[in-house]
């Protein structure tokens, strides 16, 4: 005898998040229930969708947006639930009185650049279906250094002003700002496309957090004064005795040492703004411009060579990939999977946060590097390009020439690595225990 089930699908993900450019909301959950990847590579923006038709759930991202669900089983049939979060799923699980099916490794994250179908037909539950929506084209540009600092720069320049497009002209907006390459092309671009776009730059402020010993604070105040732009700075400063990295664990949902450090300094900079201005609602950062440029210390992970990292598509970006023994269900991998470090504090306190170095467009670019040619494997050459593509292309395109300093991750320009050292346990097996034990 056939049984009959009947699904039922609770979205939680707040819609307002979604900063599309091309499309209404409904184009583009339109566009995402097609399937058609060609349709999804095409919607603009930054964007967490859902969309059903009867027993048929397709879900997508931009790598911006974590986007998580849980399938929970009923009598009546399969409860497909959809939120930003892991907190929120058990929070709606609790309610419907179902949370004894939960433990957060049972949440999935839905990988970015993927179409996600899901079918709620019941027990057993059949497999996710993947399909990929964007995949840029590798070794595409030149091996002018010129020309790839200008395409770069010059996507970066499209995705500022299409997101300040979207921001009310009365409002104010921020860079979190280290004076480093990223941040700093961030800070520079949006400056240069406000003033081309008519808008006033005096709405923009870089903001430096400083627990106190950090090199950045020093950095930024260098980098801007040396282009005469020392008044957007707004020093941002936090006591070490306030760091608290459970409370980084409870906000950021995951256990990795480095997102999780980072995730502090975020936590200390968004609760200074927040502290400082109670209306602040814009914010920008650098994230993703690493992993663009793949300028992460390969000897610090065994895992990694030079071959590995430019002969994959997007490692930094998605990780080892859908699909491959060490992508992680539960949270995806590479920046996929990290850039919580940056979102869950910007909506922990209120913010509205984007990346540009995030965009499409930009990552189109940089995939597009013919990285092997231009390094012959020659791993200092790597670290080097970065500095050299973002700063011939801010010259080229806006006339400015960026100061380049050395490398160094947030937490470690916040404040000194010893001094966070002794306020953080750094074991990822600690910080992992902690989080579980949130869900007894």
């Amino acid at each position: 005898m056939s049984h009959h089930y009947v699904e039922r699908v609770v979205d939680l993900l707040d819609p307002s998040v979604n900063r599309l450019v091309n499309l209404t909301l409904e184009e583009a959950r339109a566009r995402v229930l097609s399937g058609d990847a060609a349709a999804v590579g095409g919607i603009e923006g930054s964007f967490a969708l859902l969309a059903r038709e009867g027993k048929t759930a397709r879900m997508a991202r931009s790598l911006d947006r974590p986007m998580r669900y849980f399938l929970a089983k009923r009598q009546e049939g399969p409860a497909l639930i959809v939120a930003d979060r892991i907190d929120a799923i058990h929070q709606q699980l609790q309610r419907e009185g179902l949370a004894d099916q939960f433990h957060p490794s049972y949440t999935r994250m839905v990988p970015a650049h993927y179409v996600v179908e899901i079918q709620l037909i019941g027990c057993p539950d059949p497999d996710p279906a993947y399909t990929r929506f964007f995949t840029p084209e590798r070794n595409a540009l030149p091996t002018d250094l010129d020309e790839i600092g200008r395409r770069y720069i010059g996507a970066l320049a499209d995705e500022v002003a299409a997101q300040l497009r979207l921001i009310p002209e009365s409002e104010p907006i921020g860079v979190a700002f280290s004076g480093g390459i990223d941040s700093g092309a961030v800070f520079l671009v949006a400056y240069a496309m406000m003033r081309k776009l008519g808008m006033n730059p005096a709405r923009l402020k870089a903001f430096t957090l400083s627990l106190g010993e950090g090199p950045d604070l020093a950095q930024a105040r260098e980098f801007l004064a040396r282009l005469d732009l020392g008044l957007f700075l707004e020093e941002i400063h936090a006591d070490p005795a306030d760091i608290d990295h459970a409370e980084a664990l409870r906000v950021l949902e995951d256990y990795k040492p480095l997102d999780v450090e980072c995730g502090i300094m975020a936590l200390a900079l968004c609760r200074g703004i927040r502290k400082r201005y109670p209306d602040w609602k814009w914010l920008f950062d650098g994230d993703g411009g690493d992993e663009n440029l793949k300028d992460y210390p390969i000897e610090e992970n065994p895992e990694l060579t030079i071959r590995s990292v430019v002969h994959n598509l997007m490692l930094y970006h998605e990780g080892w990939g859908v699909g491959r023994i060490k992508h992680s269900l539960t949270y995806s991998g590479g920046l996929s999977r990290g850039y919580v470090r940056t979102y869950a504090p910007n909506r922990r306190y209120g913010f509205q946060g984007h990346s540009p170095l995030m965009g499409r467009g930009v990552m189109a670019v940089s995939e597009g590097i013919p990285f092997i040619e231009l390094t012959q494997y020659d791993v200092p050459t790597l670290y080097s390009l970065k500095g050299e593509v973002v700063s011939r292309g801010i010259r080229q395109l806006f006339g400015m020439e960026m100061p380049v300093f050395e490398k160094r991750r947030f937490q470690h320009g916040a404040i000194r690595p010893e001094t966070l050292r002794n306020h953080v346990p750094g074991q990822e097996a600690v910080y992992r225990r902690q989080f579980l034990a949130m869900y007894p």
